[in-house]
Order: C-alpha cells, then sequence, then structure tokens
C-alpha cells in the first residue's frame, strides 16, 4: 500500500474534520465520535465541555490551530485513512484522558519522551499495514527531534475496535518497543530512540 504520512497542521483540518466524520468511526454510533480531543496537551483540569460531537468538533478545530493536537494523518490515494495521536509526554500530563486513565504510569522528567496516544484507521483498510507506517513515522520523527524513547500503552486484553485505539502490544513488539511496565489493564511500552 502506498501510504503517504502527513503531520497534522492547521492547513490539514478539514482533512482531519473530514475524516473524523466519516471513516474514522464507520463502524461506531455517530455519538461516539471523538475527534480525539481527549487526548493532547490542553490543561482540562478546569473542565470542558465534550458532551457531544459537535462541542468535540469545535474543540479539535480549536486546538488544531492552536498546535496542541498532534499526530499524523495517513493518506490513501489522495484520501486520508488513518490517523496517529503523539505529543510530548510531559506536555499531556494535564489532558483530560491522561487525567482519567494514565496518572499511575511513572514520569521520568530526565527524559525526553513522546507518547503514543491512539490509532483511528478506517474500518476498511484495517490490517493492511497502516498503523505499523504510522508508527515507523512517529519513531523516525521523535529520533530526529531530539526525543530518547517512543512510549505507548496498548490494552492488555482487547476489549472493542473502538476501545483498543491504542495499538496491539504485537504492533509495538514487532517494531522494537519493550514492555517497560505492566498495568492493571495496560502495558506501558518504549522504544529507546538513542543508542
Amino acid at each position: 500500500m502506498n501510504l503517504e504520512i502527513r503531520k497534522l497542521t492547521p492547513d490539514l483540518l478539514e482533512d482531519y474534520l473530514h475524516f473524523f466524520e466519516t471513516d474514522a468511526h464507520a463502524d461506531n454510533k455517530e455519538e461516539d465520535r471523538c475527534y480525539c480531543v481527549c487526548w493532547c496537551r490542553e490543561d482540562h483540569r478546569v473542565g470542558t465541555d465534550f458532551s457531544s460531537p459537535e462541542k468535540r468538533r469545535d474543540l479539535a478545530t480549536l486546538y488544531i490551530n492552536r498546535g496542541t493536537l498532534q499526530g499524523y494523518l495517513a493518506y490513501y490515494e489522495g484520501k486520508v485513512v488513518g490517523w496517529c495521536n503523539t505529543n510530548t509526554k510531559s506536555d499531556c500530563l494535564n489532558c483530560i484522558s491522561w487525567l482519567r486513565f494514565m496518572t499511575s504510569v511513572k514520569t521520568t522528567p530526565d527524559i525526553k519522551v513522546k507518547s503514543i496516544y491512539c490509532f483511528t484507521i478506517a474500518p476498511t483498510l484495517k490490517r493492511k499495514g497502516i498503523a505499523t507506517a504510522l508508527l515507523a513515522r512517529v519513531c523516525k520523527d521523535a529520533a530526529d527531534e531530539g526525543f530518547d524513547i517512543v512510549e505507548a500503552y496498548p490494552n492488555k486484553e482487547f476489549i472493542n475496535p473502538f476501545r483498543d485505539f491504542m495499538g496491539p502490544l504485537e504492533m509495538y513488539k514487532r517494531n522494537g518497543f519493550i514492555v517497560q511496565e505492566e498495568m492493571e489493564n495496560i502495558f506501558v511500552v518504549r522504544k529507546p530512540l538513542k543508542s
């Protein structure tokens, strides 16, 4: 599959929104449309309204224009077919999803960590290597940007396609990640970028 991977920038906003309104959640209910706004470097301790797809869409627009929602879009034949949400771990410790699910994951302030929070792949193109291609790009760019490691948080057990957005453990292992820590429901996996 000949993919083009592009880093999310404000000029790709319409592509991003269109993907989340069509293929990203084609196998879920419309009200589940997340726009991936809960995994970004916004401080959500003050309370943010995520109650509807329309409000999440507005937040996505704001966050992408601010540069706080970061990641990569995968294009196939000119159309977005995949998304990977990734950001600097230390910048995301106050995002709503981190505060709800990840506070027990250890932080290491002396190590520059690029975290992977989410993969969303068009349902008709799952298991075609799109997430792996996105993962490779994240690792390459993180190394080029001086990060020490890439870290991710796959579920320990498969739940369902909508809830297993962090990617499968086996994909990470095949790509040089090792299990750093085992939590109640997730693994913390890391790939060192410097020797």
